[in-house]
C-alpha cells in the first residue's frame, strides 16, 4: 500500500465525494482497492478475496475495512487517520460493514453505491449482508469527479507525455527490417521503464497487416522493407497517472496510396483536436475526424471510437464517442486517435492525449504527426 495524497487533497476529494452522492440520492459509497480507491485516498492495494473497503456515508464519518493481517500496510497513510475496522479470518467482513453503514444513516443505508470494479464475491456478501439496500452502481457518482483533472493531475499527464514522447523519439532505430515484433517490443518495455514509467501497460507493435489489428500486440512476425507499422504504448509514472502515443512508422519509403491515406488520418486527427474545446460534446470531437475520413472514402475502414478518457485508468471517461452528448469541460483529459485499418494489409492510427483548457485544448504528446520513415 502506499498514499501519495496530501492530507487536504483527500479531504476535499471524499467531500465532493459525499456531495454527488448525496445529489444523486445514494446513502453510501462502498469502494474496494482499484482507481477509485486512489483517487480518493491515495491508497494502492489490489483487492482479493478478503474484503478491504472504504466505507463513506453521506451522513457520518468514513470507515475503512480491512484484514488484520493487513492493517500495518495502512500506516502513515490517509486511511490511517481515518476508524479502521479490522476484522480476522472466519468473521464475515460483509456483515462488519453492513453494521457500520446501518449505524451511519438513521433507518438504515437504502441506496449503497459500490464501484464497477468491485469483485462479485463482494458485490453478492453485501447484497446478503444488506437486505434492505439497494446496490448500484457509483460509476455516476465518482466519473463526476475523475474525469475533471486538476492543476496537479495536468501535471502528471504532461510528464507521462513527455516521458512516452521520449520512448517515441527512439522507436525507428529499432524498427529495421529483419527484427520480429516481439524483439521491437521488447526494446520499446526496457525504454518505458528508463523513462519512469513504473511498468509497461501495453506495447503494440503492428507491422504490415498486423497493424490492421488495432489491438494487436506483438507477435514473431519479421519486418519487412515497406512495411508500415504501427506503435502504440504507454503506462503508469509513479504517481499513477498513465501515458497512451501512437505514431505510425514506416521501413523504408512509402508507397504512394500509404501516402496518400496516411494524409487523410492526419488531416482528420488534427481537426479533432482543433475541434475539441469547452461546450462542444464528445461525439462533436468523434465527428470531426470521423467525417473527414469518411468523405475520404474511408469510412468503413474507421472501426472504433476516436478516443477515451484517461488518468489513473489508460481507459476511463469521458468517451469520444458518437452517441456520447457530454459537453467537454476544462480538465477534461482524453486521447484523440483517429484510425484506418485495410484487413490484411496495413493500418495506421494517431494518438495525442489532450486536456481541455479555458479556451481549447492542450496535447501532452509532442512527437511529429508525420509518417515517419525508419
Amino acid at each position: 500500500m502506499s498514499s501519495t495524497l496530501a492530507s487536504d487533497r483527500v479531504t476535499a476529494r471524499l467531500e465532493r465525494a459525499r456531495a454527488a452522492a448525496r445529489q444523486a440520492g445514494v446513502d453510501a459509497l462502498v469502494i474496494t482497492p482499484g482507481p477509485d480507491l486512489q483517487y480518493l485516498t491515495g491508497v494502492v492495494k489490489h483487492s482479493h478475496e478478503r474484503l478491504s473497503a472504504l466505507l463513506l456515508p453521506v451522513d457520518g464519518d468514513a470507515a475503512f475495512v480491512v484484514p488484520t493481517l493487513e492493517r500495518p500496510g495502512l500506516d502513515g497513510t490517509a486511511v490511517d487517520a481515518m476508524e479502521v475496522l479490522t476484522w480476522t479470518d472466519g468473521v464475515d467482513p460483509h456483515a462488519l460493514a453492513a453494521s457500520r453503514l446501518a449505524a451511519s444513516r438513521v433507518g438504515g443505508a437504502r441506496r449503497v453505491a459500490v464501484v464497477a470494479d468491485m469483485p462479485a464475491v463482494h458485490v453478492l456478501g453485501l447484497r446478503d449482508a444488506l437486505p434492505q439496500a439497494s446496490l448500484e452502481l457509483a460509476t455516476p457518482v465518482l466519473r463526476e469527479l475523475r474525469m475533471r483533472k486538476d492543476d496537479v493531475e495536468v501535471d502528471a499527464l504532461r510528464r507521462a507525455g513527455a516521458a512516452i514522447d521520449a520512448v517515441h523519439a527512439r522507436v525507428p532505430g529499432w524498427l529495421v527490417a529483419g527484427r520480429t515484433e516481439a524483439e521491437v517490443g521488447a526494446d520499446i518495455t526496457a525504454a518505458i521503464l528508463e523513462e519512469g514509467h513504473t511498468e509497461a501497460a501495453f506495447v503494440i507493435v503492428g507491422s504490415g497487416p498486423n497493424g490492421a489489428s488495432p489491438h494487436h500486440e506483438v507477435s514473431d512476425r519479421v519486418i519487412q522493407a515497406g512495411d508500415v507499422v504501427v506503435v502504440d504504448i504507454g503506462g503508469p509514472l509513479p504517481e499513477g497517472y498513465n501515458s497512451d502515443s501512437t505514431r505510425t512508422y514506416v521501413v523504408g519509403e512509402p508507397a504512394d496510396e500509404v501516402r496518400d491515406v496516411y494524409a487523410v488520418l492526419q488531416h482528420a486527427q488534427a481537426a479533432a483536436v482543433a475541434a475539441a474545446r469547452p461546450g462542444v460534446t464528445a461525439e462533436s470531437v468523434d465527428e470531426a475526424a470521423r467525417a473527414i475520413i469518411r468523405d475520404a472514402g474511408h469510412g468503413e475502414y474507421f472501426v472504433h471510437r476516436t478516443g477515451h478518457g484517461i488518468g489513473l485508468e489508460v481507459h476511463e471517461e469521458p468517451y469520444i464517442v458518437a452517441g456520447n452528448d457530454l459537453v467537454l469541460e476544462p480538465g477534461m483529459a482524453f486521447s484523440i486517435e483517429p484510425g484506418i485499418y485495410f484487413p490484411g494489409r496495413w493500418g495506421a492510427r494517431i494518438e495525442d492525449i489532450v486536456v481541455v483548457t479555458d479556451d481549447g485544448c492542450e496535447p501532452v504528446n509532442r512527437q511529429p504527426h508525420d509518417l515517419l520513415s525508419c
